[in-house]
């Protein structure tokens, strides 16, 4: 029995982490012929990187889609073997977006994932996160910044609004945007960190 949920819970990590690997971002880019997504901006194929383009409609399908996918594997997983799928498949999925098998493993930073994928787990969290980068982007313009404290403040969220069995995948994957962020949390310190929509 515990050998056969080994295997379930196998199964589960590589089927959402090839859903998780789907390059949302440059099949936008290739869609509304916005050009090869890598090699504009920052080269990240996240929804920030598309709004650069100034298409606002690839970015926003973008975001939508980069956040379903870690939202829909958790849910199927849930569906069919339960909570400890649904966690397996939460992190698996934002590790096939960060680290996309079908392009190479250069992938995106996770934020879109991450959140989507917090809103499935913990729904009241996921929305406390998603509220708390809303609210520093509108206040600042750095979706860096609102990335790094929506994922800081998300285990917090998930242990004072009662999920405790969430609680280390969260830590986990908040610790993995941290680290998908060195960059930009040079340029933060620095002060050259560039504004949501600004084209570099």
């Amino acid at each position: 029995m515990i050998e056969f949920n080994l295997i379930q819970l196998g199964l589960v990590g590589i089927g959402a982490y090839l859903l998780g690997s789907v390059p949302f971002g440059l099949v936008m880019a290739r869609l509304f012929n916005l050009g090869d997504l890598r090699s504009i901006g920052s080269g990240n194929i996240g929804a920030t990187n598309v709004l650069r383009t100034g298409h606002k409609l690839a970015a926003f399908l973008t975001l939508v889609l980069d956040a379903g996918k870690g939202a829909i594997a958790v849910l199927v997983a849930r569906a069919l073997f339960g909570d400890l799928a649904a966690q397996v498949a939460g992190g698996a999925a934002f590790l096939g977006h960060c680290y996309p098998v079908f392009i190479g493993f250069k992938g995106g930073k996770g934020v879109a994932t991450f959140l989507g994928t917090l809103l499935a787990l913990a729904w009241p969290a996921g929305i406390a996160a998603c509220a708390t980068w809303a609210i520093v982007a509108a206040l600042f313009r750095i979706s860096s910044l609102s990335a790094l404290i929506a994922a800081v403040l998300s285990p917090v969220f998930v242990a004072i609004l009662g999920y405790p069995q969430t609680a280390v995948v969260t830590v986990i994957l908040a610790a993995l945007i941290f680290n998908r962020h060195h960059a930009n949390i040079k340029r933060l310190l620095s002060g050259t960190e560039p504004k949501i929509g600004q084209k570099s």
